[in-house]
């Protein structure tokens, strides 16, 4: 398993496309990710997870991505939060 923390710099949040983005990428790998925030898991492959959760700007999340393409999921997720997902 393969665990990273990140702090959202997006200043709107999560809102729905961020959310559709990491959805997107989440969806391409076998591993199972998730989102933790505040001590919940949110599910990376819902969008209604994401959404349902309100994460806001400056939050701390932590990455979790388990399974055979963990790295591969992790390396794509991480560039994403830090391109602020093209916004």
């Amino acid at each position: 398993m393969k665990t990273e923390k990140i702090t959202l710099k997006n200043e709107t949040g999560l809102h729905a496309r961020p959310a559709s983005e990491i959805v997107k990428i989440a969806s391409k790998y076998q591993s199972t990710i998730n989102l933790i925030v505040d001590g919940k898991t949110i599910n990376a492959k819902s969008i209604l997870n994401i959404m349902a959760a309100g994460i806001k700007s400056s939050t701390e999340i932590e990455i979790q991505c388990d399974g055979a393409d963990e790295e591969s999921a992790m390396k794509e997720l991480l560039k994403a939060f830090e391109n602020n997902f093209g916004e």
